[in-house]
């Protein structure tokens, strides 16, 4: 039995970055016109688009005012690319700052935990001596409460 394909986990930060991206109207068209340009339906209406253009006679080749018109196309899709890719080292850029805040927060558990071990450490080597000598625990300077 082939075990169900489990969901990847939601990042709360890119969940909060991504809601405040959905908030900016310029970010929203960019963004629907980033998904259309990388789509199959982008590849398939040019490929219609070229044809009927050319077959239709549209113009004469050298074809001139469709070199104009892809030329101008490609000019702004490559800046809605560059607005894409920018939008992607935004997300990667808050999924670094989390996990250095995590980073961050575990050294300092990490600390306290050492710090935990050094004084029960200390309690069991006063216990032990105690032990040794037959008599009370006396503590140590090493302990603190």
């Amino acid at each position: 039995m082939i075990p169900p394909k489990l969901e990847p986990p939601i990042n709360p930060a890119l969940v909060e970055h991504a809601q405040k991206r959905a908030e900016d109207a310029q970010n929203q068209v960019a963004d629907a016109i980033t998904r259309f340009a990388g789509s199959m339906t982008f590849v398939y209406l040019h490929v219609i688009w070229f044809a009927c253009w050319i077959g239709f006679g549209v113009e004469h080749y050298p074809f001139g005012l469709l070199t104009m018109i892809v030329s101008l196309e490609a000019i702004f899709l490559s800046t809605f690319v560059m607005i894409s890719q920018n939008r992607a080292d935004a997300k990667q850029q808050v999924v670094a700052d989390q996990q250095w805040q995590t980073v961050q927060e575990e050294d300092q558990q990490n600390r306290e935990l050492l710090d935990l071990s050094n004084q029960i450490l200390a309690l069991t080597e006063e216990v032990r001596a105690a032990q040794r000598n037959g008599g009370a625990v006396q503590p140590t300077s090493k302990t603190t409460t």
